[in-house]
């Protein structure tokens, strides 16, 4: 995002009195940053004179007292630029605490229908702290509020599919399917053990996921493959990962089976959904290879070759 683009939402937000928060501030490129510094000053100016129009980048626009600016940000954090000084000075600081994970989850819990919620966020919270301190440094690991929200509401899931099932083994279970994909081999043993030392009494079977397995088996014979139980195991995996989260990274070494084990799924959910088998639709795979296209294509920046064709398109 460039300084008119920033711009041209401060305008908007000054001529209709409104209030904008703007996520992750610190984002913007420092050099944009200095120039939304002196965009800012002019209309904190504007409304210290309670004037009813200002001059701002170039043209006269009326200032609605009512607006406000807000930005939120997490200083020193990867991949943010520091606030300028003189951007510093114009926002009055408001410092948040780290959230009691504990008490979230219970909360949690406890909405969901859990009687022992307590305990059990005590359990879950303790595990989350032993994984942030024993396991490996992966760039794909997570253990925040996200991660810690999506488990819980996992949990909740099949406690209402069936209430009358322990309510340890369902978080146990909920904990083991959410995070045991994204780990590396060595860490999946310690986490294994650090989830037995949790819940010292209870044996989690195997997830089964039913028809499909029968699906699987019948596309790795189509493709020529073997129905290896590995191969087989990391497919449910991700069959269950897709489940519950609407984006996943397969990550692993060249010829690790990534492309086979999302390739053989889509067409095991595609032949079931032919079948008229409940819960599967057809899928359909839009292959996209990164090389070939910028940043600009994928995520719909806003460039100025695109403002000027805008501008060009309302002129006629």
């Amino acid at each position: 995002m460039d300084f008119k683009s920033v711009g041209r939402i401060f305008s908007g937000l000054c001529q209709a009195g409104a209030w904008g928060c703007f996520d992750e501030f610190n984002r913007i490129k420092i050099e944009v940053i200095s120039v939304v510094a002196m965009q800012v000053l002019s209309i904190v100016d504007a409304l210290s004179r309670d004037a009813e129009t200002f001059d701002f980048m170039g043209s006269t626009i009326r200032c609605d007292g009512n607006c406000g600016l807000f930005i939120t940000m997490n200083p020193g954090y990867a991949g943010r630029t520091e606030l300028p000084d003189n951007l510093k000075a114009l926002m009055r600081p408001v410092a948040m605490m780290v959230p009691d994970l504990a008490m979230i989850a219970e909360v949690m819990l406890s909405a969901e229908g859990f009687t022992d919620a307590r305990n059990l966020s005590k359990k879950t919270i303790t595990l989350y702290s032993l994984m942030q301190q024993q396991l490996s440094k992966q760039d794909h690991y997570d253990y925040g509020l996200r991660n810690l929200k999506a488990v819980l509401n996992m949990a909740g899931s099949i406690k209402r599919a069936d209430p009358s099932t322990n309510e340890e083994a369902i978080l146990m279970r909920a904990l083991r399917d959410m995070n045991l994909p994204k780990f590396i081999k060595d860490d999946e043993r310690l986490f294994r053990l650090l989830l037995g030392d949790l819940f010292p009494s209870l044996e989690l079977p195997v997830t089964e996921i039913g028809n499909l397995n029968a699906a699987l088996e019948s596309e790795l014979k189509s493709a020529g493959l073997q129905m290896h139980p590995f191969l087989v195991f990391k497919i449910g995996q991700l069959y269950d990962s897709k489940l519950t989260r609407h984006c996943n990274m397969l990550v692993g070494a060249t010829l690790s089976g990534k492309s086979t084990a999302w390739k053989t799924l889509a067409k095991a959910k595609t032949a079931l959904a032919k079948e008229n088998v409940t819960g599967y639709l057809p899928v359909t795979s839009f292959v996209i290879n990164p090389l070939l296209s910028g940043l600009m294509e994928y995520y719909l920046l806003y460039s100025s070759r695109a403002r000027s064709q805008i501008k060009m398109t309302r002129n006629g």
